[in-house]
């Protein structure tokens, strides 16, 4: 369907067809219906009409029933707006769109719980020490030194002092 003309004359019938749903076509048995796309051949002989029925199971089946009673009548008003010498027949087909959103909602959903799990379990069982990073060590005595006698320091100076003059 990459031809403009073609592409126009669907979305009109998209249009056309979702108003004669909701104003024109009063059967009880059509639940609430959206006209979700229509795709037209090439040649303009045939048109899939996708939609979707807000409800359970029996409100799609009756829908259905009652969008093929009233295909002909849709279609003739399909053929007066348009104004076509050649008018497309209409096939309505249930859209699969909200049954792949649900099914690639649910994968998102366990895979969203299984990383939480990995987490978890990451936090519980963690491998090595509290704190992995390295840090310089100091020998105790070194420290022991340095805190008890800070005098010594000055003294060692003094002693670099004393051997570079002597140098």
């Amino acid at each position: 369907m990459t031809n403009p003309r073609v592409r126009k004359i669907a979305d009109r019938i998209q249009v056309i067809v979702a108003e004669m749903l909701e104003r024109r076509i009063k059967d009880p048995r059509l639940g609430f219906v959206t006209i979700t796309d229509v795709r037209v051949t090439g040649d303009s002989q045939q048109a899939s009409v996708f939609y979707t029925v807000l409800g359970a199971e029996d409100e799609l089946a009756s829908t259905a029933a009652a969008l093929e009673s009233a295909k002909g009548v849709i279609r003739s008003e399909v053929a007066k707006q348009l104004g076509m010498r050649i008018v497309p027949s209409l096939t309505f087909i249930p859209d699969a769109l909200p049954e792949n959103a649900r099914a690639l909602n649910e994968v998102l959903a366990r895979a969203k719980q299984q990383d939480e799990e990995v987490a978890a379990r990451r936090v519980e069982a963690y491998a090595g020490e509290a704190d992995p990073y390295k840090k310089p060590r100091v020998a105790e005595d070194e420290l022991a030194d340095d805190l008890e006698d800070p005098a010594d320091e000055g003294d060692d100076l003094d002693d670099l002092g004393a051997e570079d003059d002597r140098a």
